[in-house]
């Protein structure tokens, strides 16, 4: 129950750093710095004061620049890859293995994969967001994924497999979404 438990929790902060890269970064070095979350030894620095500085002024900079119409769009490519570095980080520190390598695949393939899921979503949102309202609309989506970020990183804390039944919802909603736009594009190139 402890590996499902963990496993549920790393799904929860993993997949919140599809919508915002710092915020559960920030979420977890606080809990650990206070005792409510246990990480690999490997990752107590996550609670140390240094981290929680950088996390804080790294998410308050995201917070603000995600609300620059247009400017989101550009850091949409530098938080793709970053989001999965994050979940990929969170899902390895509070992952319960021996082995260190099986860490770092379990953090990669689930952490990683669930955190390029979600931020195709925010993406994609932000896109049509875009071009239906000519960025005007961005801060309404920002202000949504920021309070997710914030929302199902600490959600997870408390109630892991609730939150991560909740967002693995929303990821099967992605693909299928995805999927049907494919499958539209390449009838439409096609003529079928």
């Amino acid at each position: 129950m402890e590996t499902i438990s963990a496993i549920a929790l790393g799904i929860g902060l993993s997949a919140s750093t599809g919508f915002r890269v710092f915020i559960p970064l920030l979420v977890a070095g606080l809990a650990s710095h206070f005792g409510l979350l246990p990480l690999g030894e490997n990752f107590a620095w996550m609670g140390s004061v240094p981290a929680l500085i950088s996390f804080s002024i790294a998410t308050v900079v995201e917070v603000l620049a995600y609300y620059i119409p247009f400017v989101d769009n550009l850091l949409d490519n530098i938080a793709t890859p970053l989001s999965v570095g994050a979940g990929t980080l969170l899902m390895t520190s509070v992952f319960p293995a021996e082995s260190e390598w099986i860490k770092w695949i379990i953090g990669f393939v689930i952490g990683g994969g669930a955190a390029a899921t979600i931020q195709s979503g925010s993406v994609l949102t932000r896109l049509v967001s875009s071009s239906f309202t000519a960025g005007t609309g961005n801060p309404v989506v920002s202000t949504g994924e920021g309070v997710a970020a914030t929302g199902f990183s600490i959600m997870s804390l408390f109630t892991p497999l609730l939150i991560a039944v909740i967002l693995i919802t929303i990821m099967i909603v992605i693909f299928r979404l995805t999927y049907r736009k494919w499958v539209k594009k390449k009838r439409d190139k096609t003529g079928i």
